[in-house]
């Protein structure tokens, strides 16, 4: 009979494709925490000496924060991936402040010992030596996306994003929350989104965006979420279904 801690572990896909051997390397090293929106996971200069793989619907977004006050997002992760020293040995400061974007649970562990249990296993320095690839690929196409495309495909990526990590149609995003992330002004932002809701896309309500059309606005965002998706896919093995979500992570080869 599986303990909760381990039950735990569906909740994340890169957790819930380990073999039962690393399952047993991580397990005892583990710590269930629950996070609040718009908590601080880490801040960017402060030393990170623990990894946090997200649970079911906790999304932790990577923010850069400029020194007038802007900000913008630079990575998202949600239950298809983990957050923090994945791949260093820990104690080295963050270059980003990851905020958690959507509450819930996490496991956290002390990079140090997710270190040494690369060490004594192949299996997860392959794992996590993919995922790290995947990261940093969504990351650069952040920055490129950031730089080449219109405030609307932007928009619509980040929305597509999300939607992947929640599996639901109705976003609980405020309009604040997103025009941060996207490192605009709330006001440009919000008539963004009413042009948005006038072609069908989507609906926006109190706290909440809903996803109303998916197959229409992959068609006219733009190609990052589709790219990131793809790298996903051909170096972790991250299996989408029919509607796009992220559902499974088969083990590496």
């Amino acid at each position: 009979m599986p303990s909760a801690l381990e039950r735990c572990f569906e909740g994340n896909l890169l957790l819930n494709c380990l073999n039962p051997e690393d399952r047993r390397r991580l397990l005892p090293d583990l710590e269930r925490i629950e996070y609040k929106r718009g908590e601080t996971l880490f801040a960017a200069g402060r030393e990170v000496d623990f990894i946090s793989f997200p649970l079911d619907q906790t999304v932790v977004t990577l923010v850069i924060s400029m020194i007038d006050g802007r900000s913008a997002e630079t990575a998202t992760i949600g239950r298809e991936g983990a957050v923090g020293g994945v791949v260093s040995n820990g104690g080295l400061p963050a270059s980003t402040h990851a905020l958690i974007q959507i509450g819930g649970p996490v496991l956290r562990m002390d990079s140090a010992r997710l270190q040494e249990a690369k060490r004594q296993s192949e299996s997860l320095r392959n794992l996590f030596t993919r995922y790290s690839d995947c990261l940093l690929a969504q990351v650069l196409q952040s920055v490129a996306c950031n730089a080449l495309h219109p405030i609307e495909e932007r928009c619509l990526r980040w929305l597509l994003t999300l939607q992947d990590r929640l599996d639901s149609n109705v976003l609980p995003i405020t309009q604040e929350s997103l025009a941060a992330m996207l490192g605009v002004q709330r006001t440009y932002l919000t008539r963004i989104l009413r042009m948005l809701q006038q072609q069908g896309l989507i609906e926006v309500g109190r706290g909440r965006i809903t996803i109303l059309n998916r197959p229409v606005i992959e068609e006219v965002a733009c190609e990052c979420h589709a790219s990131v998706r793809r790298h996903f896919e051909t170096v972790l093995g991250a299996i989408y279904g029919p509607n796009g979500r992220l559902v499974a992570i088969e083990p590496p080869g």
